[in-house]
């Protein structure tokens, strides 16, 4: 039997993006992440029921697109994908700044990876 080591796993650890913490106007701290791309890809096709996690659990620490039922689109960088939600920073371009964001995935309708 093999001793329980809780540093090898811990599902509620935080995996952050790679750079410095997320900087605030005045503050002395770097932007988490550069910013996404410019351009937003071409629509896919049609829509989905739900998002299947499996699916776009291959987009975890890469900038993602991501369309939502309410007509909302914007660039995302997961960082946890669970059951039935994703978190991540959501890319905010008024504020050109990085924001913690969760949402539950039965409300996107599509996503693409970079």
């Amino acid at each position: 039997m093999y001793p329980y080591d809780p540093s090898l796993y811990d599902p509620y650890r935080q995996q952050f993006p790679p750079g410095p913490p997320p900087g605030a106007g005045g503050q002395q701290q770097q932007q988490l992440l550069p910013p996404p791309p410019s351009q937003f890809p071409q629509d896919s096709g049609p829509s989905v029921f739900a998002v299947d996690p499996g699916g776009i659990r291959r987009c975890l620490f890469r900038y993602t697109f991501i369309r939502l039922r309410n007509g909302s689109r914007f660039w995302f960088y997961p960082v946890f994908v669970g059951r039935r939600s994703i978190a991540g920073y959501r890319w905010r371009p008024r504020q050109f700044r990085w924001v913690y964001f969760g949402i539950d995935l039965n409300e996107i309708t599509s996503f693409s990876c970079q």
